[in-house]
């Protein structure tokens, strides 16, 4: 068995860029070689999943993905090969989310029994279009009437230090866009064209930032925010004889693309238009008296001597995926502050303290939970 310190470094070295694993899923199923194994590989994603049957039970997931976002520029260091520095790992992934990876993978190396089944689901697509990732194997595994009762995804989800929050759910994500057609004209002749800019502007306002619904106590406010404008040749004598709005909403429960569909087609009405909407990833919630919650934040709490905040925050993950398949699900994981960042980081001391509350978990799980 290899220390935590020495798991961390050797899956921080695997050049796992999506959608890629570089090898590190032969590893993983070797370090864990007394687990069972589901592979399922969609193009150039791989996808693995291994299970152990310790006896009848609950079956408890932990899930994440091996796959990071490239490298880019402004690193002092290798991005592929981690350093330490007064405690700190610096290399690509070690937030997002090989820190998370390498708590459960060790947590679960030093488990000897549990009343259940323990899994790991993992994929290297992820940080792309997540098309052939997560959703395949829960595909596979609900057509094997093996879908996990409870997960766990060990995304950061801390906010500014370790254990102060966890995500009981996440919004989803609905993206727009609004084509308005004109006629394109002389900037001398106002008259003889029709402006889609001049139309939009009075009520522009009505777009923008517009809040949908009033949110809940698990859920923001869901907002249509304005990601880009466009029209026009850029030049000072033409009118545009069209105008692209693009914008996304970050939905809660209480909005779906109907609700957004309608809204836009009201304020817009009049205007000779088109309206594309797409949903991205679907809203979900788990329930707070859910086992996995109380279970996962009594071990928090056992851990960091603090009950951790229960959030709905940011942006989307596989989690989402998990909810739509109804297995109840929470996200736990070390402090977001460097993801995707040049120099990302994280303290060997976050990884260490997620390894003991990811066992404690296991210790405590179908206990009576106070």
């Amino acid at each position: 068995m290899l220390t935590t310190e020495e798991l961390f470094l050797k899956l921080l070295r695997f050049v796992s860029v999506t959608p890629h694993d570089d090898g590190a899923f032969a590893f993983i199923k070797e370090y864990l070689n007394d687990f069972d194994v589901i592979e399922v590989n969609v193009e150039e994603t791989k996808n693995l999943f291994l299970y152990k049957r310790f006896s009848e039970g609950p079956h408890l997931c932990f899930a994440g993905h091996i796959d990071v976002v490239p490298a880019g520029f402004g690193w002092q260091s290798e991005p592929f090969e981690p350093i330490i520095k007064e405690g700190v790992v610096y290399a690509r992934g070690t937030q997002d989310m090989k820190s998370g990876v390498c708590a459960f993978l060790q947590a679960l190396k030093q488990t000897d029994s549990f009343k259940g089944t323990l899994s790991v689901l993992l994929t290297s697509d992820e940080e792309g279009d997540a098309k052939h990732g997560t959703i395949e194997l829960l595909k596979a595994l609900k057509i094997r009437s093996f879908l996990p009762d409870y997960a766990i995804v060990a995304e950061p989800t801390s906010e500014t230090v370790f254990g102060d929050a966890i995500k009981i759910g996440r919004r989803g994500s609905i993206n727009g866009v609004i084509e308005i057609t004109g006629k394109q004209g002389h900037a001398a002749y106002p008259e003889k064209a029709v402006n889609p800019v001049h139309q939009v502007a009075s009520i522009l306002h009505k777009l923008a930032g517009h809040l949908l619904d009033d949110g809940d106590e698990d859920f923001t406010p869901s907002q249509m925010v304005i990601t880009d404008i466009r029209g026009g040749m850029e030049v000072t004598n033409v009118t545009p004889g069209n105008l692209k709005i693009m914008f996304n909403v970050r939905n809660s429960t209480q909005t779906d693309i109907e609700k957004i569909r309608v809204y836009v087609e009201d304020v817009l009405q009049g205007l000779n238009f088109s309206l594309n909407l797409s949903q991205s990833a679907q809203p979900f919630i788990t329930c707070k008296d859910s086992l996995i919650i109380k279970t996962l934040s009594n071990a928090l709490l056992h851990v960091k001597g603090k009950v951790p905040k229960l959030s709905t925050a940011g942006g989307t993950s596989d989690a989402r995926f998990f909810g739509n398949f109804g297995v109840a699900t929470v996200e736990c994981g070390v402090v977001n502050d460097t993801i995707h960042a040049p120099n990302e980081c994280c303290p060997l001391s976050e990884v260490d303290a997620l390894v003991s509350v990811f066992k404690t978990v296991i210790e405590n799980f179908k206990k009576e939970v106070l």
